[in-house]
C-alpha cells in the first residue's frame, strides 16, 4: 500500500473529471492507474478537499496492483466584482423589510388605518407596457455597432424580455378586452436615460452595465415574485411569458454574470466606481415602473 498527499490549487472548483485528469497526469507518482474512486469531499472556507483512491500497478513492484490514496485540495473562485461591490451597492439600497440582513434603508412608516393598495388589471398592463419599452431599449443599445464588440456577449443571452412582453400585452388586451395604453412617463423617462448613457459611447459602458445588471437580474428575483402575486390576483394564476425562460435560468444568469465579470476585469478603479455609482439611478428607473402596482402612478398614462 502506498500513500501520497497531493496539494493543488486552482482558480476554479474542479469537477470530478478534472480531478481525475490532474491525478492521471502525475505519472511519476501514479504510473499505471487502473481504477479511480472519490472517497469523500469536504470544504472549509474557500478550499475544497477530495479524498481519492486509485488501483494501479507500481513500476517497481511485482506483487500486483496496489492502492494509492490521497487528497486533492482545490481553491474556490474568489468573489468577483458583481458578488462583492456591485451587488453590495444594490443590497444597501433595499429596505429592512425587503432584506433584513443587508438592507440599510429604513421603511417608511405607514398610517395604521391605511389599507394596502390593490392593483387592477389596468395597472398591471401599464406596468407591462412600460417594462416592454425599457427592455426593448436595452436590447437596441446592446446591438449598437459603436458599442461592439464589448456588448456582443450580451446579445441573445436568453434574458431578453421584450418579445415575451409583447406576447403578454397582446394576450391581456385580447383576453380582457382592454386597450393597450401608451408608454407612460416612467417608462419613457428611464428608456431615455438608458439611451443617453449609450450616446456617451464606450466610455460610459460601466454605467450602462450597472443599469443592465440591476434591471435584468431584479426581474429574475423579486420580479418573479411580483409575477406570481399578479397572476393569483388578476389572471386566474396564469403565468405570463414574461416570467418564463428557455432553459435553466440559473445557468443563463451564470453565463451573463461571467460575461460581466470578464468585462469588469479590464476596468480601472475609476470605471468600477462609475458602475457602482449608477446603482441609485438604476433603482429609481426600475422603481418608478414598479409604482404602477402600488398606486403611485394612477395618472401617469
Amino acid at each position: 500500500m502506498k500513500s501520497h498527499i497531493l496539494l493543488l490549487t486552482a482558480s476554479h472548483v474542479f469537477t470530478t473529471v478534472a480531478i481525475v485528469q490532474i491525478i492521471l497526469s502525475i505519472g511519476e507518482i501514479l504510473p499505471s492507474t487502473q481504477a479511480f474512486s472519490v472517497i469523500s469531499s469536504t470544504s472549509s472556507h474557500r478550499h475544497y478537499y477530495y479524498s481519492f483512491q486509485l488501483q494501479h500497478s507500481a513500476a517497481d513492484s511485482s506483487s500486483g496492483p496496489t492502492a494509492t490514496t490521497g487528497t486533492v485540495e482545490t481553491l474556490a473562485p474568489p468573489a468577483g466584482f458583481i458578488d462583492t461591490e456591485l451587488r453590495g451597492a444594490a443590497m444597501r439600497l433595499h429596505t429592512k423589510s425587503q432584506s433584513p440582513k443587508e438592507g440599510q434603508v429604513q421603511d417608511k412608516p405607514q398610517p395604521a388605518n391605511k389599507e394596502p393598495y390593490v392593483p387592477t388589471l389596468e395597472d398591471y398592463l401599464k406596468f407591462l407596457v412600460d417594462s416592454q419599452h425599457v427592455y426593448q431599449t436595452f436590447e437596441e443599445v446592446i446591438t449598437m455597432p459603436e458599442l461592439s464588440p464589448e456588448l456582443t456577449p450580451f446579445c441573445n443571452t436568453g434574458l431578453e424580455r421584450s418579445e415575451r412582453l409583447k406576447q403578454d400585452i397582446e394576450f391581456i388586451t385580447r383576453e380582457y378586452s382592454l386597450e393597450k395604453p401608451c408608454v407612460g412617463s416612467y417608462g419613457e423617462s428611464y428608456a431615455k436615460a438608458i439611451r443617453n448613457i449609450a450616446s456617451k459611447g464606450k466610455d460610459a459602458l460601466p454605467e450602462f452595465m450597472c443599469h443592465y445588471y440591476n434591471y435584468y437580474f431584479a426581474h429574475t428575483a423579486g420580479g418573479r415574485m411580483i409575477g406570481k402575486q399578479m397572476a393569483a390576483l388578476l389572471l386566474d394564476r396564469k403565468t405570463l411569458e414574461f416570467y418564463k425562460w428557455d432553459g435553466d435560468l440559473n445557468e443563463i444568469k451564470g453565463a451573463v454574470k461571467e460575461s460581466i465579470e470578464q468585462m469588469a476585469q479590464g476596468w480601472s478603479r475609476e470605471q468600477k466606481d462609475m458602475c457602482i455609482g449608477a446603482t441609485m439611478d438604476a433603482f429609481r428607473g426600475g422603481g418608478g415602473i414598479n409604482a404602477y402596482l402600488s398606486g403611485g402612478s394612477s395618472s401617469d398614462h
